[in-house]
């Protein structure tokens, strides 16, 4: 086929069709950067919260000799303290993770039991881990109630021609202000 152009090479593609496969590829391309994308949402995510646990430190504190002062400038500020006794401290430690947007769920958990007695001093240390987690799962969507059950269309209109019935409080003279002197203003 020959052109209006002497020296032209005929590559038996139109501009048409050249036009479209480039289209395609940019589609495609478009295509794939946006799976990628969406893939990153599916990386588990890994967390810690709370006290960060140095094992030489939890062991260099002894029952016994150590007092509040000293397992203050030890480990630091407690995550909970007791609120009753103001005898137990809590150092709690947790890892968790969660895939995409589903809830965290716990790994790890090492939480440190102190024990003070009267005087202050350390009389125990108690350590627990995984063991100690309860997982809760609710049951169904609606908490269960002592009385009749009303359906939708009783909740919907069942209040229809109470308001300003008599002996309810919303008529003349009902008030509904809680029974004081109404002349002061």
């Amino acid at each position: 086929m020959q052109s209006g152009f002497p020296n032209a090479v005929y590559t038996g593609v139109s501009a048409r069709e050249n036009g479209m496969t480039k289209a395609v590829r940019i589609m495609g391309l478009a295509a794939a950067m946006s799976g990628l994308v969406l893939a990153g949402g599916c990386v588990p995510l890994k967390s810690h919260q709370g006290y960060i646990i140095d094992a030489d430190l939890v062991n260099s504190v002894q029952p016994g000799v150590d007092n509040r002062a000293s397992v203050l400038q030890t480990l630091g500020k407690p995550t909970i303290a007791s609120q009753f006794n103001e005898g137990e401290w809590y150092y709690v430690a947790r890892d968790s993770r969660n895939l995409a947007f589903r809830l965290p769920r716990a790994q790890t958990q090492v939480a440190l039991k102190l024990t003070f007695n009267q005087a202050g001093v350390v009389q125990s240390i108690t350590r627990t881990g995984m063991d100690q987690v309860a997982f809760v799962t609710p049951y169904g969507k609606t908490t269960p109630t002592l009385g009749r059950q009303r359906g939708f269309f009783e909740d919907l209109f069942g209040n229809i021609g109470a308001v300003g019935a008599a002996g309810t409080g919303g008529g003349p003279g009902g008030g509904g202000g809680g029974g004081g002197d109404d002349s002061r203003p």
